[in-house]
C-alpha cells in the first residue's frame, strides 16, 4: 500500500500563454495526485497532469465562485490527507494577489509539507508582451503594482498615493473602478498621462486599448474591453506606440 505523505505545492501558472511556465511548475503538475485550479490558468497546462490525477476547478467566473476560500482551504487538507500531493494551480504568481500565502498559513497546522513554485506575474509579463517597459531611463525609475479593488470592494487607497508619484502604476482587478481610478490621477494633474489597458494578456484573445487618463474610459467603451485586464498608467505606455510605429514601417518595407 502506498504511504500517503500529505503535501501542498502552490504553483504559479504564469500570465496566460501556456509556454510562459517554469520547468519546476510542470514537474509539480506531473507529480500531483490532485490539482485544484483557478479560472485564469490556461487549461492546456492540465495536459501535463497524470491520467490518475483528480482535477478540480475551484475558480471564479463572472462573480460566481465554484468554491468559497474557506472551502478551498478545507479541500486542500482533505485531499492531501487522503491522496497525497495537492497542487494548487494559480494564474500569474501565487504570491502577487494570489492568496497563496493564506492557503499555506491555513494548512501548516494540519501537518502538510508545503512548497511554492513562483510564476511569471501578469503584472510584469502582460505589459512586456505589448512592448511596454515598466521602467525606462528618462521615463520611469520605479513602478507600483496595486489591486484596484480591495476585499471590501472599495478602491485601494494606495492608488491615491501612487498617483502622486512619478512611477509607472500597474493596476490589477481595477476595471470595475476604472472611472474612479482615472479621476484620482486627473486630480493630480495627470489628465494627459498615457494609459494602456490589456485584456487577456499573452493569450490568443488578447485585446489592447491605449489612451490618456482623460480618454481611456471612452476607449474601453469603444473597444469593449473588460476583465480580466491590466491597467498601466505612465509615460512608458508611449513606448508601445513607438514600437508599433516601427513595426508598421517594417511591414511597409516588406510590401515594397
Amino acid at each position: 500500500m502506498k504511504t500517503i505523505i500529505p503535501k501542498l505545492t502552490i504553483v504559479g501558472a504564469g500570465p496566460g500563454d501556456p509556454e510562459l511556465i517554469t520547468l519546476k511548475a510542470i514537474k509539480a503538475i506531473q507529480s500531483a495526485d490532485v490539482i485544484l485550479y483557478d479560472a485564469l490558468i490556461n487549461k492546456d497546462l492540465l495536459d501535463y497532469a497524470s491520467k490518475k490525477a483528480e482535477l478540480i476547478f475551484v475558480g471564479k467566473r463572472k462573480g460566481c465562485y465554484a468554491y468559497q476560500q474557506e472551502q478551498i482551504n478545507e479541500l486542500i487538507v482533505q485531499r492531501a490527507k487522503t491522496k497525497g500531493h495537492v497542487v494548487r494551480l494559480k494564474g500569474g504568481d501565487p504570491f502577487v494577489f494570489g492568496r497563496g500565502a493564506e492557503e499555506i498559513d491555513y494548512v501548516k497546522p494540519f501537518g502538510l509539507e508545503t512548497y511554492v513554485v513562483p510564476g511569471i506575474s501578469s503584472a510584469l509579463a502582460v505589459p512586456a508582451f505589448q512592448g511596454i517597459p515598466l521602467t525606462k531611463r528618462g521615463a520611469s525609475e520605479s513602478f507600483w503594482v496595486i489591486t484596484g479593488t480591495t476585499k471590501s470592494h472599495n478602491m485601494s487607497n494606495d492608488i491615491v498615493l501612487a498617483a502622486k508619484s512619478t512611477a509607472t502604476v500597474v493596476i490589477l482587478m481595477g476595471m470595475g473602478k476604472l472611472q474612479q481610478i482615472m479621476d484620482v490621477f486627473s486630480s493630480e494633474g495627470k489628465a494627459k498621462t498615457a494609459v494602456g489597458i490589456i485584456q487577456n494578456g499573452t493569450t490568443k484573445d488578447e485585446k489592447f486599448g491605449i489612451g490618456t487618463v482623460d480618454t481611456i474610459c471612452d476607449v474601453v467603451k469603444k473597444q469593449q474591453l473588460s476583465n480580466p485586464a491590466i491597467i498601466v498608467v505612465g509615460d512608458v505606455v508611449k513606448q508601445r506606440v513607438a514600437l508599433n510605429s516601427i513595426a508598421k514601417q517594417v511591414e511597409t518595407l516588406k510590401v515594397a
